[in-house]
């Protein structure tokens, strides 16, 4: 547990780092402040969770607006969760445990979420990712996907392997 917990501090701390990184090659484009390639504006983001703190990943309290384009959401123990990136959805499934329905991921391309059945993931590209070293960003369309590896690089994989990898946060 104590490793996990300095593992996510200091993924944490790496994440807020790059809070003014450019998306595509690190400097400003002219916007007074770049943001990150994850943000979105609030009126882009679907925040399936309710509650007071409904736009913080219920695990590591990240703002899901921020880290909007790896969110990932399921359904755990009848209740509506949306996470701030797969490795926190991994978290609360394999290691917490819990009856999980519904897994969604929300899609880079058309920014809605997804069931991860039909999401075509890249990973490891060369944009950063949330809460883990090994990026992992999910699109509806594959070619779109395709296009985001031509660019960025990373491997093209299915919801299965993405969450394979994010295990080995954990190890």
């Amino acid at each position: 547990m104590k490793k996990v917990l300095i593992t996510s501090l200091a993924l944490l701390f790496i994440s807020l780092s790059t809070a003014n990184a450019c998306p595509k090659d690190g400097h400003n484009h002219g916007d007074k402040m770049a943001t990150m390639f994850q943000s979105v504006s609030p009126n882009e983001a679907v925040i399936l969770q309710k509650g007071e703190n409904k736009e913080a990943c219920p695990l590591c309290g990240m703002n899901l607006i921020k880290f909007y384009k790896t969110t990932h959401s399921a359904v755990v123990n009848g209740v509506q969760k949306q996470y701030c990136s797969i490795h926190c959805l991994y978290d609360d499934k394999t290691l917490r445990g819990g009856e999980v329905k519904e897994i969604k991921v929300v899609a880079v391309d058309t920014l809605q979420p997804i069931d991860v059945k039909n999401a075509t993931y890249v990973v490891g590209s060369k944009i950063r990712g949330t809460m883990s070293m090994t990026s992992q960003y999910a699109f509806s369309d594959r070619a779109k996907a395709i296009e985001f590896q031509k660019e960025n690089g990373g491997d093209l994989m299915n919801f299965d392997q993405a969450y394979s990898v994010a295990s080995k946060d954990f190890k």
